[in-house]
């Protein structure tokens, strides 16, 4: 079998590899970041979730690692959700050649990982907490770090994570490649990329601002007091085959999976308070089909490897304009067709409008057949049209969204 990723001059075995997975082309990202990071250039990456960001950067420095050593490659991710696939990825990619992969994590006991670093790897996938706690007891030196990528960076910077990864950059050498991506590049972040590269390649792979073409999606106004009753006919009135809800907090996501599962809807909960296992569980079960519904903050809105969702539903309107299109995002995927709502409220509607101007579009105001709405002053806002949706051609009445319906 041929592979368009020969051409890169990739180590044999981490072709074989991506071969392996059933990879032939490289997407744009990776396209343009592997030339430059076999070529040892900084580099500054912009690229949205799901563009093959991981590969873009762990082709070529698997490839340039080549055989087991010391720890000369650090990852830093600011979920242990993302550390793990990446983690997965690297693993995978490696899977022909001797080069050892490990992660450390928070949420679980430092034993094993401690144990695993006294044995040795050559590429860690960290998040910044639990990598100081291990560098501060004495079990983790970066004298020898020779390729550092800080991925998800916006995210780490929305976490809070900006003056733990100041300290973990500042213990590694001088002399280093350092590898930078971010789906967004905020303002805040032009200080640390000035201090963390040295004159970097900049690649910047076409920022989303409007959701894919693959997805329809819709907004849903209605009285405070009704929104939940509105998800749950919502969910009544879909075929689906598995549905995202996202909540602003831990506290709502909480209470709306509780209430769902007492109405026997197969559900899972996945937000920061979880422990790992919960989190793990939940994830695994979502994707195997046990749960039906996720319901989650934003922490499943970035990066996680959920194929296949059919649906979005956001039980709270995202505060964060790009927001927006990173959750609705998570259906429509690999040129599937998904569909998106989002329930709102008087409160919410300067928020949806600021969403409006961050994608350029109205978003279609519906109304769902035969639910005994309360009066909203939203009614009013605009002409309302029961059922249909951003495409104009589909109702919610007898509507087939999915593989199966609800049981």
């Amino acid at each position: 079998m041929t592979s368009d990723f020969q051409h890169f001059s990739l180590h044999e075995a981490v072709v074989h590899g991506v071969q392996s997975m059933g990879y032939s082309e490289p997407t744009p990202i990776q396209e343009q970041a592997i030339p430059v990071i076999l070529s040892g250039k900084d580099l500054m990456g912009s690229a949205q979730t799901g563009t093959g960001k991981t590969a873009a950067f762990a082709l070529p420095l698997l490839s340039l690692l080549a055989k087991h050593g010391k720890m000369r490659c650090l990852i830093l991710e600011p979920t242990r959700e993302l550390a793990a696939q990446v983690e997965i990825a690297c693993k995978d990619y490696s899977r022909f050649f001797d080069v050892e992969v490990g992660m450390i994590h928070g949420g679980v006991a430092h034993g094993p990982q401690r144990q695993m670093l006294q044995r040795g790897v050559d590429v860690l996938v960290a998040t910044p907490g639990r990598l100081l706690d291990f560098m501060e007891e004495g079990d983790i030196r970066l004298d020898d770090i020779q390729f550092l990528v800080l991925d998800e960076v916006d995210r780490m910077l929305d976490m809070g994570f900006l003056p733990q990864v100041r300290r973990i950059v500042e213990r590694c050498p001088k002399e280093r490649q350092t590898l930078f991506f971010s789906a967004t590049l905020p303002p805040e972040i032009e200080s640390l990329t000035k201090w963390v590269l040295k004159d970097p390649q900049v690649i910047a792979i076409g920022q989303r601002r409007s959701p894919a073409e693959t997805v329809t999606h819709a907004v849903y106004p209605v009285a405070k007091d009704q929104k939940f009753d509105l998800l749950l006919a919502l969910l009544e009135k879909t075929q689906y085959h598995s549905v995202i809800v996202f909540t602003a907090t831990k506290m709502m996501a909480d209470r709306v999976a509780a209430r769902l599962q007492e109405l026997n809807h197969p559900v899972a909960c996945m937000h920061a308070d979880r422990s790992q296992k919960e989190r793990m569980d939940a994830l695994e079960g979502f994707k195997s089909g046990k749960f039906e519904v996720l319901v989650a903050t934003d922490v499943a809105a970035r990066g996680l490897d959920i194929a296949s969702v059919s649906h979005v539903i956001n039980f709270d309107v995202p505060s964060h304009p790009e927001d927006y299109v990173h959750r609705i995002g998570r259906t429509g995927r690999a040129q599937q067709e998904g569909d998106a709502f989002t329930l709102f409220t008087a409160e919410e509607l300067d928020t949806v409008r600021a969403i409006e101007r961050y994608i350029e579009t109205t978003i279609p105001r519906q109304k769902l057949e035969g639910f005994p709405y309360f009066y909203t002053a939203l009614f009013n806002e605009s002409a309302i049209p029961p059922g249909g949706n951003a495409k104009g051609g589909r109702t919610l009445k007898g509507y087939s969204f999915g593989a199966k319906k609800r049981r």
